[in-house]
């Protein structure tokens, strides 16, 4: 996959789907546009997956609090969405075992009760049954977990994955499909024609140029910048959005050894509360803080990292601190909240995700979650060919291979979550030893994933190799640090640039990776 900006040159082309963001949401209308054989062309402003996407809880779930709030419907869409993504993406998604620890004896048949309905609702595609566990299994499972007053657990199945590589496999398996996804592509403009809504204009951030592009079908796929989109459209639209803020901080694996999970079902603010092994660190989250504005690099508060840190620590038996946290990191949700009336023609899909319609023909899809990702580009595509006149066709996602499909993807160790491409990598190595070394010492990464990252991934920064082809930066933030200066040198010969680009690249990485250290 290459940023080739040749195939936007044409200004007398006419997309038959034009799509702005490249998150969870565009990325999975990108990938069913251009699966059904649409023109398709997908525009992110940054990098695909930079905003939300990037910055979730790493689960791919039906939603237990979903059920408890009596959304049944919602439960069992996301249940069979889950099962999907294992079977078309199971270098990316696997199963996890989360444990409730109980300490009341009435929470034993409460929550059993219940996570037999959420087995009931996953049908076939169910990933284990849940099942009541002893004191002593307990313990077993979470061996770190406080065991004053334990009286036992109830174990339950969902899925993990990592988000941003997700992500970067939907953006190649749309470009495999003959989508075009382009990022560092900011859209700030909409073309009409007759008072109707008939393309784009993009900057490439790159270079400056600017690009006029016709479409059809314009899809508003922002997440939290749906209203700005919005509003490039009808500067009088209603706000639609209200935004949340959760963060999460990373500690080391000594905190919760095991490969289960630690799922805490009601906090002090009514939320559920995660501790989660990921790619061998803890992932403890998450918060829910209303902001006033949406910010691609919002920053975590004070309050909440300690409201974390006090939270889970009264079900450990030890206590973390500031000083354990190897990164911290903020994500913003869009919650639709704004008006539904005057110009806006709406059609509420679910409580996840809804889809507007303006009066110029803009296309909006806003809400969701990772784990319906596919359903929500259904949805939208469903629309989007009666908005555009164009040809109906039939989803072909449920059953879709992602880029990187493999059965045999455990083999591949440390590369494992590239699944069939590992191959690749490894030969990267084999052909320059040099690149089979490790980044850095404390990193789980070879120097060959960053030049794999630019040759086939898109990656144009050192942020967008050491944040998203890599976690490097979430999962510990001071060696992402000390390795960017490789990363930059790596990038640099791949990409022909010079020192001074390696410098700026090294400068700007620096300081956005202090914003994920805790002062302390």
């Amino acid at each position: 996959m290459k940023r080739d900006l040749s195939k936007i040159q044409d200004q007398n082309q006419v997309w038959d789907v034009v799509i702005i963001g490249g998150g969870a949401t565009g990325l999975g209308c990108g990938l069913e546009a251009a699966s059904r054989g649409h023109k398709t062309l997908l525009l992110e402003q940054s990098d695909f997956a930079k905003g939300t996407s990037s910055r979730s809880t790493k689960l791919i779930h039906g939603g237990v609090r979903y059920l408890k709030q009596g959304n049944i419907s919602l439960v069992r869409e996301a249940l069979h969405e889950r099962g999907l993504l294992v079977q078309n993406a199971p270098h990316l998604v696997h199963r996890l075992g989360l444990v409730m620890p109980h300490y009341k004896w009435w929470e034993v048949p409460f929550y059993a009760i219940g996570l037999k309905v959420y087995d009931f609702l996953a049908g076939k595609l169910n990933l284990g049954p849940s099942k009541h566990l002893s004191r002593e299994d307990t313990i077993k499972h979470l061996p770190t977990i406080e065991s004053d007053g334990l009286k036992g657990g109830t174990l339950f199945y969902d899925g993990q994955f990592d988000d941003a590589r997700l992500a970067m496999s939907l953006a190649r398996t749309m470009a495999g499909q003959g989508g075009v996804p382009l990022n560092y592509m900011k859209v700030n403009g909409v073309l009409k024609a007759n008072h109707q809504v008939a393309g784009v204009t993009a900057e490439d951030l790159e270079t400056g140029l600017v690009h006029k592009i016709q479409a059809k079908v314009v899809v508003n796929a922002t997440g939290i910048f749906t209203d700005t989109i919005r509003h490039l459209d009808n500067p009088e639209a209603p706000h639609l959005l209200s935004v949340s803020q959760g963060i999460h901080v990373v500690l080391d694996k000594s905190f919760l050894p095991g490969d289960s999970a630690l799922m805490i079902p009601n906090t002090d603010d009514g939320r559920v509360l995660f501790a989660i092994p990921w790619h061998d660190r803890v992932l403890v989250g998450t918060t829910d803080t209303p902001v006033d504005q949406a910010s691609l690099e919002p920053k975590a508060l004070g309050e909440e990292v300690v409201f974390l840190l006090s939270h889970v620590g009264r079900y450990l038996t030890k206590q973390p601190q500031p000083t354990d946290v190897m990164s911290v990191f903020a994500g913003l949700r869009p919650l639709v909240s704004g008006s539904k009336e005057g110009s806006q023609k709406t059609a509420g899909l679910s409580r996840e995700h809804s889809l507007f319609v303006s009066d110029s023909g803009l296309l909006t899809i806003t809400g969701g979650k990772w784990t319906t990702y596919r359903n929500m580009g259904n949805d939208t595509i469903n629309r989007a060919e009666t908005l555009g006149k164009l040809p109906q066709h039939n989803s072909t996602t449920e059953k879709l291979h992602l880029k990187g499909w493999t059965k045999q993807s455990g083999s591949f160790n440390g590369l494992s979550i590239y699944g069939a491409d590992a191959e690749s990598i490894q030969q990267l190595a084999i052909l320059d030893p040099e690149l089979g070394q490790p980044l850095h010492p404390r990193l789980p990464y070879l120097k060959s994933e960053v030049v794999w990252a630019v040759r086939k991934e898109m990656a144009r920064t050192v942020e967008d190799v050491l944040s998203r082809r890599t976690r490097a930066l979430l999962l510990d933030a001071r060696a992402s640090i000390e390795a960017a200066s490789e990363v930059a040198w790596l990038m640099a010969i791949e990409l022909h640039q010079d020192e001074a680009w390696q410098r700026q690249q090294i400068k700007a990485f620096t300081q956005l990776a202090q914003r994920y250290l805790l002062s302390v």
